[in-house]
């Protein structure tokens, strides 16, 4: 009866462990989906509003490992385009829910 509860028990703490594995918070910059990357960096403000005007969408390139995520509520980081921002919210294959947006400092060189 033991080894039944405690392995029950076990799938269950990893069933929550992966429900919650995307919750986070990552820092970053929030580019345009037509340059991605390449505006990743201080100074491409200006580019990342105009194409984001010339239909282009918002995305969000992480510091740690470049890797680019769609945003799914654009409205929350419209103010922040081309901004180093820290965002907390979740990931569900490569796309970010932003729960919410904070500046961050700018990255040294």
């Amino acid at each position: 009866m033991k080894a039944r509860f405690s392995v029950g028990m076990s799938i269950m703490l990893l069933a929550s462990a992966l429900v919650f594995a995307g919750d986070g918070s990552w820092t970053g910059y929030i580019t345009d989906s037509k340059c991605g990357v390449k505006a990743a960096h201080e100074g491409a403000e200006e580019c990342t509003v105009k194409c984001m005007k010339a239909g282009a969408k918002l995305v969000f390139v992480d510091d740690a490992d470049k890797k680019v995520y769609a945003i799914a509520d654009q409205d929350k980081v419209t103010a922040h385009a081309g901004d180093h921002v820290t965002v907390k919210g979740s990931v569900e294959g490569d796309t970010l829910t932003v729960a919410s947006v904070d500046m961050a400092p700018a990255k040294s060189k």
